[in-house]
């Protein structure tokens, strides 16, 4: 007998095992099969706070049978433009049809992309396709690896099946906020690469897409470094950072449109300060405390976005003269400040142009005002957040340290920030901490500027899922504006190779 308990509760300190007593209790016999469907943590009641789980549970041993995919006869040039999630995971379902995929990547493997992470950390040399935004594993590599989506579709199942089955922790399967951790992650990333390649794949670092060919509105040839390649396929897994990319895409006739995105900081608190603000004074052996706000007290949404506990805001420019910032956790979460973005909405009316690509432009200007408020060497621009309540300038620092590696100086937001994103935030805020009392310390940290949240652009797909008028071209993920996270890139990698493939059958 099979069955699905629901609702099943234990506090902090119970062990796991005392759930398979229950199960046996329910089937009346020894437990030959059991699995966590989810785990989510209830702490609406301070006074008892409780792990929540779903089981599923037999007196049987249970088998999945296996997936079984056809074979292609002769296996097409399938070119794939970047190896972030949508990439890598539209390759991993290439290679299960049969189907043998050509990554390009115009940055460096991942253990040779964290060496030049931490040079640009430490010493400010930034390498323009080495860095948080270009290299295998994409942005998300140096993140928290949150395996959040809004998204609801089957393929979310697949891609923390796939995640798991290349090394990550088997708990992203079943808890309700999973995450990887940016450690883990890089490992994982390096195992889907030497699987690609054990399969029959290219994996080619330092090989960046410079120019589409196509002929009668079909793919001919893809140019790589220069270099012209025949071509019968090609996904733009490009990520929300390849500006230069999308400039080429616009000038070979892609039809690519403005996005909206947000803009603003990054806020940090003391970890343990949240943690009481979430748990109250019994927090110990809980996990460290996140949170999730939103306001719509100023003349434009404003709401906290990446939320990393226990984590570090870094700095991400790809371009020389701009700083950006983002925030990145290890599994364990165990640094002493939790960061979070707070941002404000931006629309295509605030970029002033009708261009394609005036996002990309307004994005860069608020980066190099950054850098400049900064005083250069990519210093990220900070001020205390009851000094920005106020309207005054900042000149030393609480409790809360800034962990941005490459320094900090004072500065107000409003030398790089517009002005309604700022007046926004300073609505936001105070209407923020009547929900999360101390959201408002004066002594947290905002630093600056937090520009990447998505991608600026949208490159046109049709119902199959290729550019329009591009046949066999296939814009896919989030810097092609179809998804916003690790998770709906990776499923919409999973989305686009189905297309692929099906041709191919």
């Amino acid at each position: 007998m099979k069955l699905t308990l629901n609702n099943l509760h234990l506090s902090p300190h119970e062990r796991e095992g005392k759930l398979l007593k229950i199960c046996e209790q329910k089937l009346h016999a020894p437990v030959k099969y059991f699995k966590i469907l989810k785990k989510s943590l209830d702490a609406r009641d301070k006074a008892d706070i409780r792990w929540v789980y779903t089981v599923e549970c037999s007196d049987r041993a249970e088998e999945a049978p296996p997936r079984v995919f056809a074979r292609v006869k002769a296996s097409p040039r399938v070119y794939i433009a970047g190896t972030g999630p949508a990439g890598l995971f539209c390759a991993l379902r290439l290679i299960d049809h049969g189907i043998r995929p050509i990554l390009l990547e115009r940055g460096k493997p991942v253990e040779e992309r964290v060496k030049d992470v931490e040079i640009f950390h430490k010493c400010g040399i930034l390498s323009p396709d080495s860095n948080v935004q270009f290299g295998e594993g994409g942005a998300g590599t140096f993140s928290d690896g949150k395996l959040n989506t809004q998204t609801n579709t089957p393929l979310n199942r697949e891609v923390l099946d796939l995640f798991v089955k290349f090394g990550a922790p088997e708990e992203i399967a079943f808890l309700n906020k999973p995450h990887i951790g940016s450690d883990n992650l890089r490992r994982v990333i390096a195992k889907m690469r030497t699987y690609v390649l054990e399969n029959g794949g290219e994996v080619r670092f330092l090989s960046r897409l410079t120019d589409v060919e196509t002929r009668d509105g079909v793919l001919s040839a893809v140019s790589v470094n220069g270099q012209k390649e025949d071509a019968d396929a090609l996904v733009l897994a490009v990520g929300h950072s390849a500006r230069d990319t999308f400039e080429m895409l616009l000038s070979r006739g892609f039809s690519i449109t403005q996005k909206p995105f947000a803009v603003g900081v990054r806020v940090e608190h003391l970890q343990s300060e949240i943690g009481k603000a979430q748990y109250g004074g019994g927090y110990l052996g809980l996990p460290p405390a996140d949170y999730k706000l939103v306001s719509h007290a100023g003349e434009r949404a404003a709401f906290t976005f990446c939320m990393c506990p226990g984590g570090v805001v870094i700095p991400a420019a790809s371009e020389e003269g701009g700083v950006v910032t983002n925030g990145m956790s290890n599994f364990a979460r165990d640094e002493c400040n939790a960061n979070s973005a707070l941002i404000a909405q931006i629309t295509p009316e605030d970029f002033g142009s009708a261009h394609p690509l005036a996002g990309v432009e307004f994005q860069r200007k608020l980066e190099r005002a950054a850098f400049l408020a900064g005083g250069g060497k990519y210093l990220a621009p900070v001020q205390l957040m009851g000094d920005f309540l106020a309207g005054k300038e900042s000149y030393y620092f609480g409790e809360v340290k800034p962990s941005y590696a490459r320094g900090a100086a004072f500065a107000p937001l409003e030398s790089y920030l517009p002005p309604a994103v700022v007046s926004s935030l300073r609505a936001a805020v105070p209407d923020m901490d009547r929900r999360l009392k101390g959201f408002a310390a004066f002594d947290a940290v905002l630093t600056g500027v937090e520009s990447r949240t998505s991608s600026p652009v949208r490159i046109v797909r049709d119902e199959s899922l290729q550019a329009v008028g591009k046949e066999n071209i296939y814009p896919c993920g989030e810097g092609c504006g179809y998804a916003g996270g690790i998770m709906s890139a990776a499923a919409d990698g999973l989305r686009v190779a189905e297309r692929i493939a099906a041709k191919y059958f």
